[in-house]
């Protein structure tokens, strides 16, 4: 009866809370007025130092990159490409380069993609497969076997002829070679191209190219510089570095690069890199107007915390497609975005303490110990609150532990020895979840009584069976115990028999 008169007491005040509340008023001119003469179209002043902390690129890096947008390509990527060095092993098909060369989103536009292997009946199984007629690849492939006795990464300027664009791959591995061999086949590479009055284009990979020295290196920068500024049919050169290949998909980790023939370009004998990445940079370094005319190292960057590791993280979740992420890498990088970091906390000196500081009145000492005596009373009416809820929980999960108690003491399925107390103790944790149940009832809170009861009964089973171990347990130890004095004492009995 008593919850009755509860129930029905609280949906009364339910009923004149709600049929007193204030409706939202109709918006006015009046009302529209006010707000912006308030606090103007950029909101209270607590929205704006979190604006001017969204600008942060050190702890906002999407702050500092621009909508992805379309990257400046070169030119001339039409006519012939040969591709040199690849469809060498039976272990792979080495076509992820051909798709690369073929793809229809790419600046790519030539007519005629042929692959200069050293044995071309073998190369037709490895890449006429089905993806190659669907991308169209088929259309465009053609092979040409190298000659007996010559180096099929190398081609000669018969073969040149009328080729525009010349990728050729060096994999150590591949050619069971030394890193400096490499070098030395790279040189033979760039004196061929001097000859082919047709050539635009040549991009060259060196794989496997682990410790090789900087001075060997700069000279066959140099080499290709000059291939680039001869005066009859100067070149344009890509050349990419990268360590050990390992066969891993693209785009699985952030990567880090250094001018070819500088120490810091240098790899160590360690390097490891994917083979499809490996490809995709010097194809993408082919086709783009940043890539031209550079020699670059690269290498695997493990290390989250480096700054190419956020930002290459940060251009892959903004949605760069893979040539504008590399695009922004070559143009900008690394570089760029440490002195965006820099110019902002020059800007905001006080972002490194976790806030920007102005010359507003609210950032004045007054105003903001006047916002810290705000903050604590609010603090203190929520513990206020927390508090009241707990004691009318509490209060409920009594009385249902009282009623519980009377019923079990009538059914006869209680201890008669068992107090009123005794028994509020052993159930109190069920009581205190009816009485939960029953303020958010009489609240109007939303709440699944079934389910929240299947798991706090689940909770409870977990909770015996576990307190049933432990007690197991320590019984166990308290009955080895024993076992161990009673050897000992039988040790002493021994002993004083003995020297009896």
């Amino acid at each position: 009866m008593k919850f009755v008169r509860l129930f029905s007491l609280t949906v009364c005040v339910w009923g004149c809370a709600d049929a007193f509340a204030p409706r939202s008023p109709s918006p006015t001119r009046d009302a529209t007025r006010l707000f912006i003469s308030s606090w103007g179209t950029k909101g209270p002043p607590s929205r704006w130092a979190e604006a001017a902390e969204q600008q942060n690129p050190q702890t906002n890096l999407q702050s500092y990159l621009k909508e992805p947008a379309a990257v400046e390509a070169r030119a001339n990527l039409d006519g012939t490409c040969l591709v040199s060095g690849l469809v060498r092993s039976k272990e792979r098909t080495d076509q992820f380069v051909f798709d690369l060369l073929n793809h229809e989103e790419s600046a790519f536009e030539f007519n005629r993609i042929v692959a200069l292997v050293p044995d071309a009946k073998f190369a037709k199984k490895r890449l006429l497969s089905r993806s190659a007629r669907y991308t169209g690849l088929l259309d465009k492939l053609e092979f040409v076997q190298a000659e007996q006795g010559t180096d099929a990464a190398v081609a000669t300027e018969a073969q040149l002829e009328n080729v525009k664009s010349w990728v050729a791959v060096l994999d150590a591995n591949d050619r069971d070679e030394q890193a400096q061999d490499l070098l030395e086949t790279c040189r033979a590479i760039i004196a061929v191209a001097q000859k082919a009055s047709a050539l635009e284009n040549i991009a060259i990979l060196l794989a496997g190219a682990n410790e090789l020295e900087a001075t060997a290196c700069q000279a066959v920068v140099d080499e290709l510089q000059a291939l680039h500024a001869q005066p009859e049919s100067p070149k344009t050169y890509t050349l990419v570095a990268v360590g050990a290949l390992e066969e891993r998909p693209e785009g699985q980790t952030a990567y880090a690069f250094a001018d070819f023939g500088t120490p810091e370009a240098v790899l160590p004998a360690q390097a490891v890199f994917s083979r499809e990445e490996s490809l995709r940079f010097v194809t993408e370094l082919l086709q783009l107007e940043a890539g031209a005319n550079r020699a670059l190292a690269f290498a695997e960057v493990y290390n989250q915390n480096k700054t190419e590791a956020k930002l290459v993280k940060g251009l892959r979740q903004a949605g760069y497609a893979r040539p504008q992420e590399i695009d922004h890498m070559l143009r900008d990088g690394p570089a760029a975005y440490k002195q965006a970091i820099q110019d902002f906390l020059t800007k905001n000196p006080d972002a490194a303490k976790g806030y920007t500081t102005t010359d507003a009145w609210w950032e004045q000492d007054i105003y903001k110990q006047s916002r810290a005596r705000t903050a604590e009373r609010e603090v203190e009416k929520t513990k206020f609150a927390l508090d009241e809820r707990t004691q009318e929980v509490e209060a409920i999960a009594k009385e249902w532990a009282k009623r519980e108690f009377f019923r079990v003491s009538m059914a006869g399925t209680v201890d008669a020895d068992m107090t009123e107390d005794e028994f509020i103790e052993s159930c109190w944790d069920r009581a205190l979840f009816q009485g939960d149940l029953k303020y958010r009832q009489m609240k109007g809170e939303k709440m699944d009584e079934e389910t929240e009861l299947a798991t706090f009964q689940s909770k409870q089973e977990r909770k015996q069976k576990a307190m049933l171990e432990r007690a197991k347990k320590e019984l166990a130890e308290i009955m080895q115990e024993d076992l161990d004095k009673d050897d000992d004492e039988d040790d002493d009995d021994e002993d004083d028999k003995k020297k009896k």
